[in-house]
């Protein structure tokens, strides 16, 4: 199960971390949108984290060697979904600082999900 989970990221991670990359305005303008929906929108953006994160921290507890990272990317989604639904203030700052004039900022987290998912599939294919 914990191969699947990781074949699972490294989709995720490439498809996501693409879209971040490529078309950062893309985001900007769901994020937008998430905001200007205000605690409801939170709370999507809360059910997207609770989903991908609750799939890796149950069917992948590994904690060691690369593979661990993933586990800890996992708890991480868990803990941003729990601020969506319990402090959704805090989220609805982070959604408002999102704007056009900034969608480079967007790049970098494409950047790490990309860097995850090969070394992930580098991880998965060599051993």
């Amino acid at each position: 199960m914990e191969r699947a989970v990781e074949i699972l990221a490294v989709v995720h991670f490439v498809i996501v971390g693409l879209s971040h990359a490529l078309r950062p305005q893309m985001w900007v303008e769901f994020f937008s949108w998430l905001h200007a929906r205000g605690h409801a929108g939170v709370m999507v953006h809360g059910f997207l984290s609770l989903g991908f994160g609750s799939v890796i921290v149950a069917f992948h507890p590994v904690w060691r060697d690369l593979p661990a990272v993933l586990t800890a990317v996992g708890w991480l989604y868990l803990v941003k979904a729990g601020f969506c639904f319990l402090w959704p203030e805090t989220q609805m700052r982070s959604l408002g600082r999102v704007a056009p004039q900034r969608s480079w900022e967007l790049r970098l987290p494409g950047v790490f999900y990309l860097a995850l998912a090969a070394a992930l599939a580098y991880h998965l294919w060599s051993g």
